[in-house]
């Protein structure tokens, strides 16, 4: 079956309001004729402004993070409940920046998904392997752990309305991109492993992104590969024209 391609833009902790309006106003006349599925994840602040922009278009709106629990004492936290509001469509868990400097694990990776997916949102899960893990050849058995972590107790019907990101570490802005082949080799195994962890049916279905320098100058190489269907751009999607280039790269 043919999955439809995402170009999701991380734009991390970057863009204020006034910079989100001018990348939307430059970015959404061009959107029209887009056959991927386009998402942007700015920061928490601007949401509403992003979320007010785009309604009637058909770029969709994603959340960098949020908290697994509905509400409470957790301070500086945002909810499922409130991304929804906005509303949101999607939400990135798990990214490595995350992992790396808030101590995210693998068991609240879970919890998060679960909690996006009962609210509606659609989870883009990030996994990948550091520098280190790739030389020393732990790659495969690292990432394929976090996937079945975060996959814990999910059903195949909920699989369905998750999307998998694999970002290699030692490739997020760094400016090194794993080849096109080495990114299908690990994006290939992700599949396999859902196959015979789930069945091929739903393996066919998850939607499995690369992300890691992703610039119009390789995505194109990257989208020729079986079981690449999308990226999940950083720095590249902080400019319309750049982003534009990437979302575009079938035309």
């Amino acid at each position: 079956m043919s999955r439809r391609p995402l170009i999701a833009g991380n734009w991390k902790m970057n863009n204020n309001k006034r910079e989100t309006l001018d990348f939307l106003a430059s970015f959404l006349p061009k959107t029209e004729k887009l056959t991927a599925e386009v998402v942007i994840c700015p920061p928490f602040t601007n949401l509403y402004t992003a979320a007010d922009k785009i309604k009637g278009t058909a770029v969709k709106l994603g959340a960098q993070n949020m908290h697994w629990e509905e509400e409470g004492a957790f301070t500086g936290e945002v909810s499922p409940g409130m991304l929804k509001e906005i509303p949101c469509d999607y939400v990135i868990i798990g990214h490595s920046e995350r992992r790396q400097y808030f101590a995210e694990m693998d068991d609240t990776v879970n919890k998060k998904i679960k909690s996006a997916l009962r609210y509606g949102l659609l989870p883009i899960v990030c996994v990948g392997e550091s520098l280190v893990q790739r030389e020393e050849g732990t790659t495969m058995a690292w990432v394929l752990s976090q996937v079945e972590k975060a996959l814990k107790d999910i059903t195949s019907e909920q699989l369905e309305q998750i999307v998998f990101a694999y970002e290699p570490i030692w490739a997020i802005g760094t400016g090194k991109t794993a080849s096109a082949a080495d990114a299908q080799e690990v994006i290939g195994a992700i599949r396999k492993k859902i196959a015979k962890d789930y069945n091929q049916d739903v393996a066919e279905k998850v939607r499995i992104l690369y992300g890691g320098s992703v610039k119009p100058e390789n995505i194109k190489e990257l989208m020729g590969e079986a079981d690449i269907d999308g990226a999940l751009v950083g720095g590249a999607s902080l400019k319309p024209d750049s982003f534009y280039a990437l979302c575009s790269f079938q035309h």
